[in-house]
């Protein structure tokens, strides 16, 4: 036995180790790699860019989930059923039939070779001689089962027997014991039905010959015997009951009005709906109860009952009793029951079964083919285990294919951080001017938020539409400025399949993108904020100013009624004043306690520009302190972040188990969230016809800055040799004369 441990290799990304799968003999051993080396422990078989049929076979328990057991047995299962596994590094969905290998998986009933099946499936889509099996060959189910006469599924259709009488009693079995489709969509019968039929028409042949076997003095009863005994039991109870009542009446007559419905009962049952009134009408007695009185057949009888006192007065009354019977007595009623006695109890022993009322030569006929209608099912049952080997085909042609592909997104991270997009990836996102490629699909946005805020990156959650479908998805923006990013912002996004959605930002999670970005931000905020408050202290002017016109344009257009009386006039006048406001009177001292304040601000501020101009070569030294004091804290907090910045949370939100941190640092940052750039070998014209005219403005710009450049170098004395000596910052001579 081999105990030499398996050479592995590994890259670097994401400031995590992950494996390579180099080899088939990787995959084979997947299962002895660390799982603290694999860089993913779960992910989801929905709302990912995969096969989700492929999912379906590699998630045995069915609970929407991959994890790494069932990612290792999937693995050891194809290797087992390829004579080479690098076959599953060279994906690809067909595969040579000497390429499979001789396994019988005898513990699920399939004992025929995979490579025989696949001949098999080749000969039945008329490919008889062919060396490779495509998966199309074994998901094509339809065609398939359309070139079987039986598919495996235990289910006979009628149209599957070619003897009429086979398809007869298949009809039959149908029609009394119910139909189930099978994988064709046609309407037939199982083995639990036919076997259903067949054990009922039995017990009822045994009825039919029963009683001339065992009980010679008890005979089969005549068809007439058989109809009295059934139009008797029928009514049986009715019967009985009516005659008992006739007998109370006639022990006591003052009990009749209490035997027979009162008026209030037909009132009851006048209110009630159809069906209900039947039933209730049912209930009553078969004809008015009097003392002594015989049962009427036809005449005042009970009308829920009429059918079946005129079946019996034909079928058991005039046979057996009087041939022009329009009434029965208790008496008669007695000796009736005596004569269909024999028949009632052979009635009475006949079997509950769902086969109607079928003939006895129908029963024989059906029992006839019973073991042409079993061979049929059984026939069909054997090709059972061919269907097992076409699925494990198909599950072994989608694990060549898309095994590879699933584990270089699930123990290693290779196909995102080598640019070849990822299965979490739903596609690019293209808003602001650039892409998003580090788009994840989304259920529940809120929800995701809650958890994906910690991947310390900018995302924005974006609701895509297209043709009457919605879809939900989160960005990340991993590059560029962020200053225009807000929600309701509209762009593009493109599905993995090419696909254009329209897609509205509805939700943003700030965070920095860059430390360039960083650097600007205070400034970006202040100027902001002076906007908002010069805003602020706008429109709160514009709304007073509006009042006062307005409330001076109501006096002015009143001033006509207003002026009628002296008072008028003066109120009128009063009130034009007032909503002129004109300035009031500045007093001496405030003017002179204003003077006072801006000389003191005046100079402090001299003071400190002194100050500055006094540092001398040390200036520069002291403005890049000022923008570092300024722009430091917010760079060294986007230094951290985009330090943190990383994958994990994201998929975690999303249904992953991520096993590392998987860092998205500046440079894959700036590779997933690219911006425009112009085309090589393109010409470009800065010419703007409505570009913004600042000639003036930049003219005293310049000049500013060049008397300000002229001072400094006046300061520092770097132009005392171009200037005479009166002008030079120089140290002065000092002349000492003699004394």
């Amino acid at each position: 036995m081999n105990t030499t441990p398996h050479a592995w290799q590994f890259f670097r990304a994401g400031g995590v180790d992950q494996v390579v799968i180099r080899t088939g003999a990787d995959i084979a051993r997947i299962g002895q790699l660390d799982q603290k080396l694999w860089v993913a422990l779960a992910c989801p078989t929905r709302g990912i860019e995969f096969d989700p049929r492929t999912l379906d076979l590699i998630d045995t328990d069915r609970d929407g989930r991959i994890r790494p057991p069932e990612l290792i047995a999937a693995c050891e299962w194809a290797c087992a059923h390829l004579k080479d596994p690098d076959e599953l590094i060279r994906g690809g969905d067909e595969i040579a039939l000497d390429a499979i290998a001789d396994v019988r998986d005898e513990a699920d009933g399939a004992t025929t070779p995979l490579a025989d099946e696949a001949r098999r499936i080749l000969q039945l889509r008329g490919k008889e001689g062919a060396t490779t099996l495509a998966l199309a060959d074994v998901t094509d189910r339809a065609q398939l089962l359309d070139a079987m006469r039986f598919n495996g599924d235990g289910i006979v259709p009628p149209e599957s027997a070619d003897d009429e009488a086979v398809r007869d009693v298949l009809n039959l079995v149908m029609k009394t014991q119910g139909q189930v489709k099978d994988r064709n969509g046609l309407d037939g019968v199982n083995r639990e039905q036919a076997e259903a039929f067949f054990k009922q028409a039995q017990s009822l042949q045994d009825w039919f010959a029963g009683a001339s076997g065992d009980a010679p003095d008890a005979p089969t009863p005549g068809e007439t015997a058989l109809a009295a005994a059934q139009a008797v039991g029928a009514v049986r109870e009715k019967v009985d009951d009516f005659f008992a009542l006739c007998r109370v009446a006639a022990y006591d007559p003052r009990s009749v009005d209490a035997l027979n419905p009162s008026i209030e009962t037909y009132e009851a049952l006048a209110l009630q709906d159809v069906a209900v009134r039947a039933d209730g009408i049912a209930r009553l007695p078969l004809a008015p109860i009097a003392a002594g009185r015989a049962l009427p057949l036809r005449q005042g009888v009970n009308p829920a009952w009429a059918d079946a006192l005129s079946k019996l007065q034909r079928d058991a009354v005039r046979p057996f009793v009087r041939a022009d019977a329009e009434t029965l007595d208790e008496a008669e009623w007695t000796i009736l029951q005596e004569r269909v006695k024999s028949s009632r109890s052979w009635l009475a022993a006949k079997p509950e079964t769902k086969l109607g009322a079928l003939s006895a030569q129908q029963v024989e006929d059906a029992l006839a083919q019973r073991d042409a209608v079993m061979a049929l099912i059984e026939e069909d049952e054997r090709i059972e285990p061919h269907n097992a080997r076409l699925a494990d085909l198909e599950k072994l042609l989608r694990f060549k294919r898309d095994l590879l592909l699933l584990l270089t997104n699930f123990v290693s991270f290779k196909a995102f951080y080598q640019r070849e997009g990822a299965i979490f990836q739903a596609g690019t996102l293209y808003l602001d001017g650039r892409s998003c490629e580090l788009s994840v699909e989304v259920a529940d946005a809120a929800k995701h938020a809650a958890l994906a805020g910690l991947a310390k990156a900018y995302l924005a959650y974006c609701q895509c539409t297209r043709q009457g479908k919605t879809m939900t998805i989160v960005s990340a923006f991993t590059a560029g400025d962020v200053d225009f990013l807000f929600a309701g912002r509209n762009g593009v996004f493109y599905d993995r399949q090419g696909n254009d959605w329209d897609a509205t930002i509805t939700k943003v999670i700030e965070n920095p993108t860059s430390v360039r970005q960083a650097f600007l931000s205070p400034y970006k905020k202040f100027l902001r904020l002076i906007e908002e408050q010069v805003a602020k202290r706008a429109a709160a002017s514009d709304t007073i100013a509006q009042g006062s016109l307005n409330t001076l344009a109501t006096t002015l257009t009143t001033a006509d009624k207003a002026a009628a009386t002296p008072a008028g006039a003066t109120a009128t006048a009063n009130a034009a004043a007032g909503a002129i406001k004109l300035p009031a009177r500045i007093d001496v001292g405030t003017v002179a306690a204003l003077g006072v304040a801006l000389g003191s601000i005046s100079a402090v501020l001299v003071g400190i520009f002194a100050k500055f101009v006094d540092l001398g070569q040390w200036i520069p030294v002291a403005v890049l302190g000022i923008v570092l004091a300024i722009s430091g804290p917010s760079m060294l907090i986007a230094w951290l972040k985009l330090r943190q910045r990383s994958l994990g949370p994201i998929l975690d939100a999303s249904g992953w188990a991520i096993n590392g941190r998987m860092r998205v640092n500046v440079r894959l940052g700036g590779s997933l969230s690219q911006t425009a750039h112009l085309p090589s070998n393109s010409r470009r014209s800065l010419r703007d016809p409505y570009a913004e005219r600042h000639g003036v403005a930049r003219t005293i710009a310049a000049v500013v800055v060049v008397l300000a450049l002229a001072a400094v170098a006046w300061r520092f004395g770097w132009l005392d040799s171009l200037l005479p000596a009166g002008l030079q910052r120089g140290q002065p001579v000092v002349v000492v004369r003699p004394a």
